[in-house]
C-alpha cells in the first residue's frame, strides 16, 4: 500500500498561476479548483488508492505568536483566497479525506499524517506530495517527497544531495538561511553553502563553535559567520523551532480512513457550480472501473 499525502495549499496556488483565470457567471474565481480537482483526478487515474488532502483552513497559525514577520494572509491575491473553503468542500466531495489546519499549518497536517501513515504494516510507502523544502524533515524510513511537478522523488540521500544536509538537520539549515515564503528572514550573512557546509560538519545549531577559530572546516567569511551566530543564537534557535514540523497536528486516525472509494452524490453538482461537469463524468468512470 502506498498513500499520498498532498498539499492543498501548495496545489492552489500551484494551478492559480498555472492555469487561465476562469470566473462563473456569478463573478467567482474558481479557475484554480478545477485545475486541482483535476489534478487530484488525475493522481486517482494514475492508481493511487489511500490520499489526504491537508489545506490551510486559515493563514495564521501557532507560529505567527512566534514571530511578528511570519506569513499572514496580508499580501495574497484576494482571488487566491477565496478558493480555500470552497475546494476544501470540493475535494471532499469527490470523496478525498481533507485535513484543514486552523491552529497547525498543510505542513503540520502532512508531517503528521506521515507519521500516522508510516507505523502501518501495511504500508510501502509514503509520499508526501510538495517541493516545500520543510518537509525535508520528515523524509527517511518509509516516507519520501515528492515534487509531482517535476516527477522527482527525494529519499534521505535525495534530500541529503539537495540541501547538502541530512533530513534531521533540515529546521536547523532554515534556522540559518531562513525561508522567505513563510516570513522569517535567517541570518545576516548565512547563505546555503555556508549553513550546509558547517550543519554537515557540526549537526545542530548548538553544536556549532561560536569560535571560527576551532572550526576545522574551510567556510568563506568564517569569522563573520560565527560572530553573526553568537550575536543571534536565539533568533536561530528561533527560526528552527518555527521551522520544525509538528507531527500531532490533528490527522485521521489511521490509514483505512484514506482509501478512496468514489464521489459522493453531490460531486456532479460541486463541479457544476465551477463550469467543470467532465470532472463528474471522469470520477464516475474511474469508481466503475475500479469498484465494478
Amino acid at each position: 500500500m502506498r498513500v499520498h499525502l498532498i498539499d492543498g495549499t501548495y496545489e492552489l496556488f500551484r494551478y492559480f498561476f498555472a492555469v487561465p483565470s476562469h470566473q462563473t457567471a456569478d463573478g467567482r474565481e474558481v479557475g484554480a479548483i478545477r485545475g486541482v480537482l483535476g489534478s487530484m483526478l488525475g493522481l486517482l487515474e494514475d492508481g493511487a488508492t489511500h490520499v489526504a488532502v491537508a489545506t490551510d483552513h486559515v493563514i495564521e497559525s501557532f507560529r505567527n505568536n512566534m514571530w511578528d514577520g511570519y506569513k499572514d494572509g496580508s499580501e495574497m491575491d484576494p482571488f487566491i483566497l477565496e478558493q480555500f473553503h470552497p475546494l476544501e468542500a470540493a475535494l471532499e466531495s469527490m470523496g478525498l479525506v481533507v485535513w484543514p489546519m486552523v491552529e497547525f499549518e498543510a505542513d503540520d497536517g502532512m508531517g503528521a499524517g506521515a507519521k500516522m501513515a508510516a507505523t502501518d504494516d501495511r504500508v510501502e510507502q509514503v509520499l508526501i506530495c510538495t517541493p516545500d523544502k520543510d518537509l525535508g524533515q520528515c523524509v527517511g524510513g518509509k516516507v519520501v517527497q515528492f515534487d509531482r511537478r517535476k516527477g522527482v522523488i527525494y529519499d534521505v540521500a535525495g534530500v541529503r544531495e539537495k540541501f547538502g544536509v541530512p533530513p534531521e538537520a533540515i529546521p536547523d539549515y532554515l534556522g540559518l538561511v531562513g525561508d522567505t515564503a513563510d516570513g522569517f528572514p535567517g541570518l545576516k550573512g548565512w547563505g546555503a553553502k555556508s549553513a550546509a557546509t558547517v550543519l554537515d560538519r557540526y549537526g545542530r545549531l548548538e553544536d556549532i563553535p561560536l569560535d571560527s577559530g576551532t572550526w576545522d572546516i574551510k567556510v568563506r567569511s568564517a569569522a563573520k559567520l560565527a560572530a553573526t551566530l553568537a550575536e543571534n543564537i536565539d533568533l536561530a534557535m528561533l527560526f528552527r523551532r518555527i521551522a520544525t514540523i509538528e507531527t500531532d497536528a490533528p490527522v485521521s486516525a489511521s490509514v483505512d480512513d484514506l482509501e478512496w472509494r468514489g464521489p459522493r452524490d453531490d460531486f456532479a453538482e460541486h463541479v457544476n457550480l465551477i463550469d467543470a461537469p467532465r470532472l463528474a463524468d471522469r470520477a464516475a468512470r474511474l469508481a466503475d472501473r475500479r469498484f465494478g
